[in-house]
């Protein structure tokens, strides 16, 4: 078993008893779940670089390059994790870990489970390692952005149904009354997506640098291309509806989640289908 495997099992571990512990007040209302909340962040650090350092063994393989697509799904959401660290500084957000932890946790064991990947050609140019780490920043931030819009989605779909009593409520009612106003959600949302734009446009300038060094075609006509340029279409016309028209809302989030769903197909998706249901490389 690689060192990167171990790791990513330690983070495992990590992310699922973190899971438990927030989400326990939720069946036990008489715990406190802002304090659960408020106690994970230090280990949630140290879960983070736990994640970070499989990572880095499992790709980074000396002068080469390793990637497989639950290895990329997993580094999108380890730098959506740093993302959340990062703006939680700022806001109180805590209870977006409610998504993220279950989300980390089974994104590091598809790694355990699906070690398969190749050795990307060309790793030692540098536009190429340049563009794989933009293009895996930008995998990141809208990682959460998704997370975050599907989150809104279910508040969304609280607000409009009745009113029910406490003793009543489901597990996830009560874990959706932990999270911050919805207006708040929404802005938290667009500077997310505003800075995964900007990214992804970094990673689809050096990607076309690189590919013009590698190959003397800027965008080559293949499903990773293709499926990248129409997720910055999706969030380039998501952009300017809010500024122009005011776009927010229940359209606001399916914009989101289309233009996630593209940035998913240009590569894990794709990868999942040749590695893991076709078992080619």
């Amino acid at each position: 078993m690689s060192s990167g495997i171990v790791f990513h099992l330690l983070a495992t571990l990590a992310y699922a008893a973190l899971a438990a512990v927030i989400w326990r007040p939720m069946t036990h209302p008489v715990q406190d779940s802002a304090i659960a909340l408020r106690s994970c962040k230090l280990l949630l650090l140290v879960a983070i670089i736990l994640h970070g350092i499989g990572l880095h063994q499992a790709i980074l393989q000396g002068p080469r390059l390793y990637l497989g697509w639950a290895l990329a799904l997993s580094a999108a959401v380890w730098m959506g994790l740093i993302v959340f660290w990062l703006e939680n500084l700022v806001l109180r957000i805590e209870s977006m870990l409610l998504l993220l932890l279950p989300a980390a946790a089974i994104s590091t064991a598809m790694v355990t489970i699906f070690p398969q990947g190749i050795m990307v050609a060309h790793a030692s140019d540098e536009w190429l390692r340049m563009h794989l780490i933009i293009a895996l920043a930008a995998y990141g931030l809208i990682t959460v952005a998704a997370l975050q819009a599907m989150l809104m989605t279910a508040l969304d779909r609280q607000l409009h149904r009745p009113v029910q009593d406490a003793d009543n409520r489901s597990l996830l009612n009560r874990a959706l009354d932990t999270m911050p106003p919805l207006l708040v959600q929404e802005r938290l949302l667009f500077r997310l997506i505003l800075a995964g734009f900007i990214v992804l446009s970094l990673a689809v300038l050096s990607g076309a640098i690189a590919s013009i060094q590698l190959s003397g075609i800027p965008f080559p006509l293949d499903h990773k291309t293709i499926f990248t340029l129409l997720s910055w279409l999706t969030f380039g016309v998501l952009l300017l509806g809010r500024h122009v028209r005011g776009w927010r809302g229940r359209i606001a989030l399916r914009w989101t989640l289309a233009g996630f769903a593209f940035l998913l197909l240009a590569y894990t998706g794709t990868r999942f289908v040749l590695e893991v249901i076709l078992h080619r490389s």
